[in-house]
């Protein structure tokens, strides 16, 4: 049997609509949560204040020696005092931020064409 070869041929299509459109919406979310903790710490501090008061340390090691003193500087008088003492590295303040961030966007395109 003998095979002959064929012809393979093209036909040229001509489209039969003349003009057209395309729309199309894209639509995405997106949700971010987020969790901050900022902690802050301290120095070592030690400090007084008051009003008719004197402080006095023989080793002129402040108010935190034991050989530390408080007299009213004017006796009857009314008097105040404050000491505030606080070891190094304890935690001053603690904030804590939780929030939740959400975004939308829509894209919407038009495609014309024609021939």
């Amino acid at each position: 049997m003998l095979a002959l070869p064929t012809v393979a041929r093209a036909e040229i299509v001509q489209p039969n609509f003349t003009q057209g459109s395309m729309n199309s919406t894209t639509t995405s979310t997106q949700d971010i949560t987020e969790e901050i903790t900022i902690t802050t710490y301290g120095a070592a501090l030690n400090k007084w204040s008051g009003d008719n008061i004197t402080h006095s340390s023989a080793s002129s090691g402040g108010i935190a020696d034991s050989d530390s003193i408080f007299n009213m500087t004017t006796a009857g008088s009314d008097f105040s005092l404050e000491v505030v003492s606080r070891a190094a590295s304890q935690v001053i303040q603690l904030e804590e931020i939780d929030r939740t961030i959400e975004t939308a966007s829509t894209t919407v395109s038009l495609s014309v064409f024609s021939q």
